[in-house]
């Protein structure tokens, strides 16, 4: 049964969630959902990866249901996959606020805790409420153009309004609450979370920022000006990008969802009302990850 976001009561209902088109993630799904259910769980398999996966193994003894009736019915959700993966789940499942787990079978893996290998081994504590809540920020996004809300989005890493496929700069102005901040001409500006700000925003020289903060990073991408730094604000500030020149504008969420622009247009931005609850198991630590992920401790490979 779900609680308040910041803690979990012991599940009794686990829905699975993995990538696609993968013949390991397919094997490490099944295992998984066969533990759970010998545990007394009920399981449920999230309807897309079913379909996928399920031409690879069987998966028939498991209830398929979508992320609604998954937001509605299930305790908790673990996401078999990379990153890409727990961002569409951690999107799809806020409003519910069903707390996520993250096995990771991708690369870098900075959301997705649990290693496969330890996959089966972590059960127990879960299984048990041992493992610990954080929750995460999210940006709630809409696109205006002529006075007209035009499309709406959530993004737990990011909102990116770049130049699209035309090489020439796009040129915006930045508003942060009513106020005319400066005219930015570059190939983009990146809108982080402290989640995004391992992703796409450290790639473009953006701070590191601790998930458990609540500012919104501001991120040029190869501005024009080298004056126009990364600019961190609160998480009240309302964030305005209105594009006045451009040849192919386009806004990205997450990387995951892409909207063309056209010149005129305004992306707006918040903090969104939802969370998404990430569960790490018992000694997690993001300092840790960073070392691991990010090789910082690593020695210099000599000759």
């Amino acid at each position: 049964m779900k609680s308040s976001f910041g803690s979990y009561r012991s599940p009794k209902t686990i829905a699975l969630v993995g990538k696609y088109h993968s013949l390991e993630i397919a094997e490490s799904l099944r295992r998984l959902a066969e533990y759970l259910y010998e545990r007394g769980i009920s399981v449920f398999i999230e309807r897309e990866t079913a379909e996928h996966i399920g031409r690879q193994v069987d998966l028939s003894r498991w209830v398929t249901c979508g992320f609604n009736d998954i937001g509605a019915h299930a305790d908790l959700a673990i996401v078999i996959g990379g990153d890409g993966t727990m961002l569409n789940a951690a999107r799809r499942l806020s409003r519910y606020r069903v707390p996520l787990v993250g096995v990771n079978q991708g690369r870098l893996g900075f959301m997705t805790d649990i290693a496969r290998s330890d996959m089966l081994t972590c059960m127990d504590d879960l299984l048990d409420g041992r493992f610990s809540a954080e929750n995460r920020m999210l940006l709630d996004a809409e696109v205006v153009r002529d006075g007209r809300d035009i499309a709406a989005n959530l993004a737990l890493n990011d909102a990116v309004v770049d130049k699209g496929a035309i090489g020439r700069m796009i040129e915006l102005e930045l508003f942060i609450d009513g106020e005319f901040i400066y005219n930015l001409r570059s190939d983009g500006l990146i809108v982080s979370t402290p989640t995004g700000s391992t992703a796409y925003a450290l790639s473009a020289g953006g701070p590191i920022l601790h998930p458990t903060l609540t500012g919104i990073a501001l991120i040029p991408l190869c501005p024009h000006a080298l004056s126009n730094r990364p600019v961190i604000v609160n998480d009240r500030a309302e964030i305005e990008l209105r594009i006045t020149h451009a040849e192919d504008p386009r806004v990205h969420f997450d990387g995951q969802v892409t909207l063309d622009l056209l010149p005129g247009d305004s992306v707006r931005l918040r903090r969104s009302e939802y969370t998404s609850c990430f569960l790490h198991p018992p000694g997690y630590s993001y300092f840790a990850m960073l070392r691991q992920k990010l090789h910082w401790s690593e020695r210099p490979r000599g000759g």
